[in-house]
């Protein structure tokens, strides 16, 4: 197929996972060969400086380096950070064409390339899938999503087309929200963190690329800026890339593109703050897992109890990329490639019954529960009070069964609203949150409304669970 530009593009049938390969172009008596070819999956991982951070900056970093040459299967690419005003068709500049990994290459220096997230999630997948990798690299440290958005997304957050949309809208292809301010085109920013001039520089140029999934980590600069507009940012910017992919690969990248993200690790200690709370809450569409239904085909790895307040990078940066690859990968496995029985996100409560005259909360989940800390302030109930609509109070764990948490409501009495959980910047130290499953994978923290139902026998009454929004609740 030529284009105006003089430039050609063919698709090739469908190939076998191997190589490598030769690819040779002729016309007349003119040849282009390409050498080194394989044929395989390519993932494409974005966001800002957690998803930047090489190898050469995470825990063990070495022996990640050394082992670097038992993967020559696994192929990497990093764009060059760039923007533009206008949306361009190619790379203006390149960090590393496609190469075989090298302790050289996936180590260059510190928040250059490549990628750490990256590529422990491309080796943890070839390792299941046995058959080549393909990594790109396009981040950019310190940058909000709507840099990453194209004006089309952003515009599906503004009130004019937001409207009545909590989910795509008949007639409009992207997720959109209530009751969220609007998104001016330069309020608040500069430089690379202007709205769309990565999707500009970085993303358009890529969109006939084949991919076979993306890996999102991003959101810590939207915990300081414009945090409750994620809800709708990020299910609209996932949703246009889809559109936008599959579009430019002539329909070869599916339209319902694996898209896995990182839930937002830590930055300060005891911090009276809440944003890093609410974003990671906003990161799964305000219902607490994915996928759902504003987010289909999505996976997340939690990262909130992967802190490092000793990270030389600063908290905001820990150096534990292992754990956080790992528990990407095991969504990927599920969503993208859809792997049967493979447990990939932690526990989630599905029930809750309250005891009236003994004050006590019954939580159910909905997987095995694996308790690290009974004795740490994880769950507050929201108290109905006659000075205040809200007031949340501390839920200590009085009891952990297989599946079950009890929590004593103290102050609160009967008057639950609602109940969250490791609702905190910080809420805990490392790997010791309070709940996990027996794959050792933390239960996600949530908000949830407790509705009255009509269901009760004798001193029991269940409680209906509903994801809360935080604007309802003024938090």
């Amino acid at each position: 197929m030529h284009k105006p530009s003089g430039t050609w593009t063919t698709i090739l049938d469908p190939m076998d996972q191997g190589g490598p390969y030769m690819l040779t172009a002729r016309q007349g008596s003119e040849n282009v060969t390409l050498r080194d070819i394989c044929f395989g999956d390519v993932w494409l991982c974005s966001g800002q400086s957690n998803m930047v951070m090489t190898v050469l900056q995470i825990t063990n970093a070495s022996r990640e380096l050394a082992a670097a040459a038992h993967y020559p299967y696994v192929r990497v690419f990093a764009a060059a950070p760039s923007r533009s005003d206008v949306e361009l068709d190619d790379l203006e500049h390149i960090d590393l064409p496609w190469s075989i990994p090298t302790a050289e290459n996936l180590g260059h220096g510190n928040f250059t390339y490549f990628s750490a997230v990256c590529w422990l999630l491309g080796r943890y997948l070839y390792e299941a899938l046995r058959y080549p990798v393909g990594l790109v690299e396009v981040a950019w440290g310190g940058t909000p999503i709507e840099a990453w958005s194209s004006p089309r997304a952003l515009q599906a957050c503004t009130p004019s087309t937001r409207a009545e949309c909590s989910k795509p809208c008949e007639g409009h292809p992207l997720p959109l929200r209530r009751g969220i301010s609007n998104i001016s085109p330069h309020q608040h920013f500069s430089g690379p963190q202007t709205p769309s001039v990565l999707w500009n520089a970085m993303i358009h140029p890529l969109l006939n690329m084949t991919l076979r999934g993306i890996a999102w980590y991003q959101g810590e600069a939207n915990a300081f800026l414009h945090t409750d507009q994620y809800n709708c940012t990020f299910p609209a910017l996932i949703a246009d890339w889809r559109q936008a992919f599959h579009a430019g690969s002539a329909g070869q990248t599916e339209l319902l593109l694996p898209f896995g993200f990182v839930q937002l690790s830590t930055y300060r200690q005891q911090s009276p703050q809440n944003s890093f709370a609410r974003l990671r809450w906003h990161q799964t569409a305000d219902v607490g897992v994915v996928p759902n239904a504003r987010m289909p085909r999505t996976f997340m790895a939690v990262a909130m109890d992967l802190c490092d307040e000793h990270s030389p990078y600063g908290s905001i940066h820990p150096q534990d990329k292992q754990n956080v690859a790992h528990r990407l990968q095991l969504g990927a496995r599920a969503v993208a490639y859809g792997e049967k029985n493979l447990v990939f996100q932690g526990p989630f409560p599905t029930r809750a019954v309250l005891e009236v005259t003994r004050a006590l909360l019954n939580i159910t989940y909905s997987q095995q529960l694996v308790w690290h800390r009974r004795d740490m302030p994880a769950f507050e109930v929201c108290c109905s009070s006659p000075v205040s609509l809200c007031r949340w109070l501390p839920a200590p764990m009085v009891a952990v069964g297989s599946h079950t948490v009890t929590l004593a409501l103290g102050g609160c009495g009967t008057l639950v609203l609602a109940l969250r959980y490791a609702w905190a910047e910080w809420p805990c130290e490392y790997q010791s949150c309070a709940l996990y499953n027996t794959q050792g994978l933390p239960a996600p923290p949530f908000l949830l409304e407790t509705l009255r139902s009509s269901s009760r026998a004798g001193e029991m009454e269940l409680l209906r669970l509903r994801p809360s929004s935080l604007l309802a609740w003024g938090i």
